[in-house]
């Protein structure tokens, strides 16, 4: 039975599970297909405590911007940035800061329609349909250069979403591509699925992911930390998500913390 809504562009084929309706569905959203919550029952089986695993994620995300606003940062390209959940880029950065600005890039239709009915009025952000793996299609998009200053620090956000970049996409030339076009004091924030902590776990998740549209390529400390070629990390480097920078003692509990890897670095 069809599940097709307002909120769905007629283009969506809802059979093929997708990594932000995955997400979404993790995260307790409500924008996700029947395909997608099959394959997230399954993720959490493969990895136990997926949902805390997504949660703990986001609330990097969230620790991110509001640490990038406290260092003057006024504008946010959010890459991968999945379907709108509570506490999105623009809902926080415009809460401290509220003339800052954001772009959210997704090559997932339904993540893009939804953040543009949600954004609706807001003069100071906006959502395009690109893909990470060609820079130059974002940063050079009209509604991209309209709204960002590239000769100005930004915050570039490519939060879970590396993990889904192939082997033969070369992500370390990749992430250079779009370091060159940042200018000096510009911060990048990521987090990437890691098989350190628990290997067998993470290979049964990789086996899971394989019928979806978005493989999955977990990758260890030393590679990950490699992404920040160029960028200088803000302490404490790269840790698990729960560990960069916690508000609460709650944030740094349970098995779950070591299964992504997160950091920022700034741009000298």
């Amino acid at each position: 039975m069809s599940e097709q809504s307002w909120w769905v562009p007629a283009s969506v084929d809802e059979n093929v599970p997708s990594a932000a309706r995955i997400y979404d569905y993790l995260l307790g959203g409500g924008h996700n297909f029947h395909a997608d919550r099959e394959i997230a029952e399954r993720f959490k089986t493969a990895l136990p405590g997926a949902p805390e695993i997504a949660r703990l994620n986001r609330a990097f995300l969230h620790r991110a911007v509001l640490f990038m606003i406290e260092q003057g940062i006024r504008q946010f390209l959010d890459i991968g940035s999945g379907i709108p959940t509570v506490g999105n880029v623009h809902e926080i950065a415009q809460r401290a800061a509220p003339a800052a600005r954001v772009v959210y890039v997704d090559r997932e239709p339904v993540a893009v329609n939804h953040s543009q009915l949600m954004l609706g009025a807001n003069e100071y952000a906006t959502a395009i349909q690109q893909d990470l793996r060609e820079p130059d299609g974002i940063m050079e998009h009209p509604d991209v250069r309209g709204l960002l200053d590239f000769d100005q620090p930004l915050g570039l956000l490519m939060v879970g979403v590396f993990h889904f970049i192939a082997p033969e996409y070369q992500p370390r030339e990749l992430l250079a591509r779009y370091r060159q076009r940042l200018a000096p004091r510009s911060f990048l924030a990521l987090s990437h699925f890691t098989a350190d902590s628990r290997p067998a776990e993470m290979a049964a998740m990789v086996e899971v992911m394989k019928k979806s549209a978005d493989p999955i390529y977990p990758r260890g400390h030393e590679e990950f930390e490699s992404f920040f070629d160029g960028f200088e990390l803000v302490s404490p480097g790269v840790v698990p998500t729960a560990d960069w920078r916690p508000t609460r003692p709650y944030d740094i509990d349970g098995p779950e913390r070591e299964q992504i890897y997160a950091g920022v670095g700034r741009k000298s």
